[in-house]
């Protein structure tokens, strides 16, 4: 489908910054402490909208640049707060996420650590820091997230001709919550495989309580299985924006890997299973084909409050693609498309007519859809128009559990369904028919309120 481009300002945003997406992508490897360069300013909006979405303590910190440090450069601030970190919270990792701020003056951030790192050496010990060089005047969190994987890979994983059979590294999307990486791990171990899932936000922003208080995070990817990954059997990259990771993890160490562009859906979850079943060499487990049996008689039972659905959807690249794929499988139509970038070729695929806007574009041409789909920001556009809300992506801060919602797979996407047809029938003033739903009706006459004539009588 066509991808136009009609803003050339955002007067209601839609997307978040590069920077959030990085430090998003650190918070899902262990032991680590995102640090995004720049002003107070920049890190505490970010912070504001993890603490709102997961409702959980963020560890992230700034270089907390100022006047002076922006006009004669923040190395000096950069080394200070590294160092701070590495002595009083001890991660095992720190991500580096640059800003605008610093990005506009045009710092060489590579040499400016490796300077750090090989004169405080005695400081650091063991601790890896990692740059990802991600400005907010471009990308947003896809691009962010992508970024810090790829970063993550080229500076930690080492070079191997060694392989696992049983090993398996899957390169887990941005909008993938924790629910859908658990069932994700869950689905990979029934086929015998062990995943070594990055990053794995399902460890670090969870919800659980540690015995003790820990500074940096306290769960998600190992340090050591990052540094392993080349020797894992195949690696599956799933959306289009994790497929820089995998290519530079191939060009690494020559592992293999499948692009997956969504696993919502029963083709999508098909697809994957099938990789399972042949990467293992194991027949397709009953549980498995139990819950695909689950999702098909989902389908059956929510397609009469699918079809024939209009649809407008707001959300960065990939989640657009999920959920747009999603509704035509269903039998609705996504009339209004808006996305936050674009760079991403998987625009290209989404099944309607995409505009790169903001939640502004989403509110004018969204008159006369059944459904909004966006993020928690969508809520205003949906008290205007007297539009359901349903919400997606990151971040979602007015409901509870959004980090545990599923949407992938068979029984995400079975959740999904239940979940997005309750909230057409909460608000639904259109009951469907047999006649409404006949695929060869007369369109033009669906609306016509004139009663229908006698029937002829011999």
């Amino acid at each position: 489908m066509p991808v136009n481009e009609v803003r050339s300002l955002s007067t209601n945003p839609l997307k978040s910054s590069q920077p959030l997406g990085a430090a998003y992508a650190f918070l899902g490897i262990e032991g680590a402490m995102p640090l995004l360069h720049g002003s107070q300013g920049c890190t505490a909006f970010a912070l504001v909208l993890f603490v709102r979405h997961f409702k959980e303590t963020i560890p992230i910190q700034t270089t907390a640049m100022n006047e002076v440090s922006t006009v004669l450069g923040g190395a000096d601030h950069l080394e200070e707060a590294i160092l701070n970190i590495r002595t009083r919270a001890n991660p095992r990792l720190i991500g580096v996420c640059t800003t605008a701020l610093v990005e506009t003056r045009g710092e060489d951030f590579a040499a400016d650590l490796a300077s750090i790192t090989s004169r405080r050496a005695d400081v650091l010990g063991d601790c890896r820091i990692v740059l990802a060089e991600t400005p907010d005047f471009r990308g947003s969190i896809e691009e962010g997230w992508s970024a810090a994987v790829t970063a993550t890979i080229e500076a930690l994983t080492r070079q191997t001709t060694r392989r696992d059979p049983e090993r398996l590294v899957v390169l887990a999307p941005s909008h993938f919550t924790v629910g859908d990486i658990e069932t994700l791990r869950q689905t990979v171990e029934t086929f015998g495989l062990t995943p070594v899932i990055l990053p794995d936000i399902s460890g670090s922003l969870d919800g659980t309580v540690p015995d003790r208080w820990i500074p940096s995070t306290y769960g998600g990817t190992p340090v050591a299985d990052i540094e392993a990954l080349g020797a894992a059997c195949h690696c599956v990259a799933i959306g289009e924006h994790m497929r820089r990771p995998a290519e530079a993890l191939r060009r690494k160490t020559g592992l293999a890997y499948t692009l997956l562009p969504t696993l919502t859906g029963l083709a999508a979850a098909d697809r994957l299973v099938t990789l399972l079943a042949r990467l293992s060499g194991r027949p397709v487990p009953a549980a498995i084909r139990r819950r695909r049996s689950q999702l098909q008689d989902a389908m059956l039972d929510g397609h009469f409050h699918f079809g024939g659905r209009r649809i407008a959807v707001a959300a960065e690249p990939d989640l657009l693609y999920q959920m747009a794929a999603f509704f035509a499988d269903m039998g609705a139509e996504t009339t209004v498309a808006i996305a936050s970038t674009p760079d991403s070729p998987i625009l290209e695929a989404v099944p309607a007519e995409v505009t790169v806007g903001d939640l502004g574009d989403l509110e004018e041409r969204a008159a006369g859809v059944d459904l909004l789909v966006s993020h928690a920001h969508g809520r205003q556009a949906s008290e205007r128009l007297g539009i359901p809300l349903f919400r997606v992506g990151f971040p979602i801060f007015d409901r509870l559990g959004a980090q545990h919602r599923r949407s992938t797979l068979y029984e995400g996407t079975r959740d999904l369904i239940f979940e997005v047809a309750n909230t057409l029938i909460a608000a639904d003033h259109h009951h469907p028919t047999p006649e409404s739903l006949d695929p060869l009706r007369n369109r033009e006459t669906l609306h016509d309120s004139r009663p229908s004539p006698e029937p002829r009588r011999h």
